[in-house]
């Protein structure tokens, strides 16, 4: 047996990087999640697969939660945190048009290991244009300063909306077409193997190699896309249901209901998702549990709906829902 210091630079920069190596395992989040919700226990409201779900007679109250992640890793080692509001905003949003509800409010939580005006003021203004993006009304927030907490910053937001019985998509079906909407990139969702790999060889600040005129650093932080608009096309053209791709990568369209999902015509994949795999080595079946792949948003629906759907948005046709488990990308199966 090689002893592990006696590996080369060389030998290191060739091993095949995954999500769980560098420190975020999907499997035990997820159980970490169901161990939680099964404390709390069950107290008669409804629990959507992108939002929790409150009765309120003539229509539902719905409420998602998330926050950036470690992209925010990159946004300090840029000294750029002029996008992340957007990210926040985005991955609470987008999940409520998951599940069908119009986002009408945000609220922001934003921990500190001292205060700073500035990078206070660079987050406030992300937040601003991620709510004109989303179309929703910013309804305060709460900064704490925690020096023994927290190291730099973390930001989370609430995003509350509104909808009734019938705008609440329903669940996939067998016969289905799958359109997909194109990401603006990675999105903030894998930035743990993302940066693992970008920085194996390289700087955040060097040029991003199919694009020399940005770093890579700047392509990492290409803001989450916000998928408001899509909520009236989705209903309009009767969508049953929908997934915002986001940790888990493809998986998350089993989200839509026990089936399997078989994609023929994928998106194209943007360069930073082969960069990602080039500098790190990872497989394709690891990027696709992990990333967007280009593909950030999902509808299933009625075949004879899918294309007048796609003609009246960005999104385009890429597969269909038949009886089984699991995603297949052309010949790449995720289980």
């Amino acid at each position: 047996m090689t002893d592990e210091s006696d590996e080369s630079p060389t030998d290191a920069d060739d091993e095949e990087l995954t999500y769980a190596e560098t420190g975020v395992d999907i499997a035990a989040s997820e159980a970490a999640t169901a161990a939680l919700v099964g404390a709390v226990g069950d107290d008669g409201d409804a629990e959507g697969d992108y939002a929790g779900l409150v009765d309120l007679g003539d229509q539902y109250l719905a409420l998602a939660t998330d926050g950036v992640g470690t992209k925010l890793l990159v946004a300090d080692a840029m000294d750029d945190y002029s996008t992340v509001g957007i990210d926040c905003i985005a991955m609470n949003a987008n999940d409520l048009v998951a599940a069908g509800v119009e986002p009408v409010a945000f609220v922001d939580y934003l921990a500190v290991d001292e205060p700073d005006d500035a990078t206070a003021a660079a987050i406030g203004e992300g937040l601003a244009a991620g709510a004109e993006q989303a179309d929703i009304a910013l309804v305060g927030g709460e900064t704490a300063v925690m020096p023994e907490v927290v190291r730099g910053l973390d930001i989370a937001g609430t995003c509350a909306g509104l909808a009734e019985e019938r705008d609440l998509f329903d669940g996939a079906a067998v016969g289905d077409a799958l359109v997909g909407f194109p990401s603006s990139g990675i999105h903030s969702n894998g930035l743990t193997l993302a940066r693992e790999a970008a920085t194996r060889t390289g700087e955040y600040d060097d040029p991003f190699p199919p694009d020399p005129d940005r770093t890579v650093g700047e392509v990492l932080l290409e803001p989450t896309k916000i998928y408001a608009d899509l909520l009236d096309p989705l209903h309009d053209h009767a969508a049953h249901a929908a997934a915002h791709v986001t940790g888990g990568g493809w998986t998350n369209l089993s989200r839509m209901g026990a089936f399997h999902y078989e994609i023929t015509d994928p998106l194209p994949v943007p360069d930073v998702f082969s960069f990602v795999a080039d500098a790190g080595n990872v497989t394709d079946e690891e990027l696709y549990r992990t990333f967007n792949m280009g593909m950030g948003f999902v509808a299933a629906l009625d075949p004879d709906d899918a294309d007048a759907l796609a003609a009246a948005t960005d999104g385009q046709v890429i597969g269909h829902v038949e009886e089984g488990s699991g995603v297949a990308v052309r010949d790449l199966a995720l289980d």
